[in-house]
């Protein structure tokens, strides 16, 4: 066992685990944070996405000797009270079906908003083309990344 001290939703958190530990299991095993889920375990379905340092990684297969430094955020620490646009617009819209792959789609959408804060249809089905979900709400996941560009975006003429 190795002792890590990790950057977690802003707090730091010491947790003493092998170093091949994978980062979900770290979360979700040691953290109790299990809002991030494990699904294939390979990386391919998206259902386990947290950001590093704002970038979207498969923590299913991020050792968490890997870590390093970098800001771990998940979905937990997306907005605490939940009022980030994408929960937001998921609620609104209820996006979800089973919800299982929700909290991946959730922070995959959440980079790409924080990258491009207006993206086109053909541009978020590049970004959210890795995440998959076995209840096919594809198109309702779309409708809510474009509710919650239009809850960000101030109203026209509003002082």
């Amino acid at each position: 066992m190795t002792k890590y001290t990790l950057d977690i939703n802003g707090a730091s958190r010491t947790v003493d685990v092998a170093p091949d530990t994978p980062l979900l299991w770290v979360l979700r095993d040691t953290l109790d944070l299990v809002g991030t889920k494990f699904a294939c375990g390979v990386g391919q379905c998206g259902s386990c996405t947290v950001h590093l340092d704002g970038v979207p990684a498969r923590s299913c297969t991020t050792p968490v000797s890997t870590v390093g430094r970098k800001r771990v955020t998940t979905i937990e620490g997306l907005d605490a009270k939940t009022s980030h646009p994408l929960q937001q617009a998921w609620q609104e819209l209820d996006v979800p079906q089973c919800g299982y792959c929700q909290s991946g789609q959730i922070m995959t959408a959440a980079a790409l908003l924080k990258e491009n804060p207006n993206p086109s249809d053909e541009e978020i089905e590049a970004a959210m083309a890795g995440n998959l979900c076995r209840c096919g709400t594809y198109t309702r996941i779309k409708a809510g990344i474009h509710h919650a560009v239009a809850l960000a975006t101030p109203a026209k003429g509003r002082k």
